[in-house]
């Protein structure tokens, strides 16, 4: 019986170990399955929260970036750390009209606060009942007395506000915003996107006090040769700063208004004008700069008058001598001898010493605003006006930047406001032959130093100026008319120019109560013997170069 009751009990062992050994096996397989499951659906749950995580942060990002965009424009600085643009925040006050409660309540209640307004167009715009702008740029007390009004018709918005401290002083260089902090001119255009983004001071090559110093002495002489406008460049010619950039008239940055009048022009980078004989130093720097001709090179029995065509070339002076070296010829500004040295170029070769140094083609420049030199038909009689600078144009920048490579030894330079894009004299490559510089500059100083020179005025002492002068008629509907552009070309000092000066005169007059006082030690004169550019935009220039000079002389203009 006992082992028949062990039988029995191995027997059911067994069933028991059986069937338990079964279930283990689907327990595990079902386990493992549903782990597998479990890790990817916790895969794919995270990588889902990632996947959300990354576009709410694209879109934070956008959002941010619009913001950024709308409410934060970097500020500008001149060479020294001056500010010239400052951004702060504002408020503007709007109304919405269809949200008013009481009208007359609320008209009773602005007229407390802000009683120097026209209530009468207000009243007008609350009848309209579309939301207008009551207050721009609200003061924190009056914000505070408004807002306590309770109204929920009134909206705040707040904005940025770009503040000019400078006010007139670059208003060409800076140029202006809209409502909604675009760029529309001047440097606000051209780095818009970089002024939106960048956290640094963008900063200039400009010296304000330059600029002051100049602005002051185109305005003073505006008013005594009664010009429609002027304008001036003071550039490095060895890297193409420009420390100061002035184009008269000119208007308040900070009072945000619409320029329609075109006399408003930046005469100093958008004007395109016949420049005249500040063209015949670029004639004779060809000729150097092939190989046809010295500073002595003769030119026999010139004639007072030459023909081309229906076209009549003459002297502008029949005290010039007919045998005159071509240093003589540019010394006395004579028309011939310039045309003579022309022809000897040749129209090819004088097209291209043009083109290389930057004149006839569109200037590439920090700001939009930017001139294009009108194209001319060349030919015989076009290269002979081209000579002495008559029927040809160019920007005022332009000429800064001609005078600037034919006097630095022939390097080329890319004119610039902008400091960070200063390139180094060593990285700058040489466009003209050597000895070129050599030969204009001792040129353009005896222009101001000798008594046959057009530029006399201009010879400041200690500073060594050497330039020349150009005085053209003005071109008006396909004809020339009594009304001049006057120009004068500066560079200093001669020797080893650092500083090209270009001060320019639109449509100026003679004035006969100046007096103008001589450097010689020769009796003062009463009034303007000419309206040519020796008797009014050197006389401009040389008073700009004694104020600017203690300050170029003691001030290291670095790259």
């Amino acid at each position: 019986m006992a082992s028949k009751k062990n039988n029995v009990f191995l027997e059911e062992y067994e069933n028991k170990f059986s069937y338990k050994k079964s279930k283990t096996n689907l327990n595990i397989e079902f386990n493992r399955i549903a782990f597998i499951f479990f890790v990817f659906l916790v895969i794919s749950i995270i990588y889902s929260i990632q996947l959300l995580h990354l576009g709410s942060l694209k879109i934070e990002h956008e959002i941010k970036t619009l913001i950024t965009k709308k409410n934060y424009r970097a500020d500008i600085i001149d060479r020294n750390g001056n500010y010239l643009v400052k951004s702060v925040s504002s408020i503007d006050i709007g109304i919405s009209p269809i949200e008013i409660i009481d009208k007359k309540k609320l008209l009773i209640n602005l007229k407390w606060i802000f009683p120097n307004k026209n209530y009468k167009e207000i009243e007008k715009k609350f009848n309209k009942n579309n939301f207008f702008k009551f207050e721009k740029n609200i003061s924190p007390i009056n914000y505070e007395k408004i807002m306590s009004l309770g109204d929920k018709a009134i909206r705040a918005e707040e904005k940025l506000t770009r503040l000019y401290p400078q006010k007139n002083l670059f208003s060409h260089i800076i140029g202006q915003i809209d409502d909604n902090n675009n760029g529309i001119s001047g440097i606000e255009k051209s780095f818009d996107e970089e002024l939106k983004i960048t956290k640094d001071l963008l900063r200039l090559t400009v010296d304000t006090d330059i600029q002051f110093l100049i602005r002051e002495e185109l305005l003073k002489f505006k008013e005594v040769f009664r010009a429609k406008g002027s304008a001036a460049i003071l550039m490095d010619v060895n890297n193409g700063a420009i420390i100061s950039m002035v184009s008269i008239p000119d208007f308040n940055l900070n009072e945000r208004k619409a320029i329609t009048d075109v006399n408003y022009i930046n005469r100093a980078t958008k004007g395109v004008y016949e420049f005249g004989s500040v063209f015949k130093t670029f004639t004779v720097a060809a000729g150097f700069n092939e190989g046809l001709i010295e500073p002595n090179t003769e030119y026999l029995n010139l004639k007072k008058k030459i023909e081309c065509d229906a076209f009549k070339i003459r002297e502008y002076s029949k005290k010039i001598p007919t045998d005159l070296t071509v240093e003589e010829i540019l010394i006395r500004s004579g028309n011939i001898g310039s045309v003579r040295i022309g022809q000897k170029i040749g129209e090819e070769k004088f097209k291209s010493f043009l083109k290389k140094i930057g004149i006839l083609e569109t200037i590439d420049f920090d700001i939009h605003e930017v001139g294009k030199p009108t194209q001319i038909n060349w030919g015989k009689c076009k290269l002979a006006t081209a000579s002495y600078g008559h029927g040809i144009t160019t920007t005022l920048l332009q000429i800064a930047k001609g005078y600037s490579i034919i006097t630095n030894g022939g390097y080329d330079i890319k004119p610039t406001i902008i400091k960070k894009n200063l390139v180094k004299k060593n990285s700058q490559k040489r466009i003209l032959n050597m000895g070129v510089s050599d030969k204009i500059n001792k040129i353009l100083r005896k222009i101001v130093k000798n008594k046959e020179g057009t530029a006399k005025l201009a010879n400041v002492k200690g500073y060594e100026v050497g330039g020349k002068t150009g005085t053209a008629q003005i071109s008006k509907n396909g004809r020339y008319t009594r009304d001049k552009i006057n120009t004068f070309a500066a560079v200093f000092p001669s020797q080893k120019p650092k500083y090209t000066l270009i001060v320019m005169l639109d449509e100026p007059k003679t004035n006969s109560e100046y007096i103008y006082y001589y450097r010689d030690g020769a009796q003062p004169t009463k009034g303007t013997p000419f309206n040519t550019a020796g008797w009014t935009s050197v006389e401009v220039a040389r008073k700009i170069i004694e104020r600017i000079g203690p300050i170029l002389a003691t001030k290291y203009i670095e790259n």
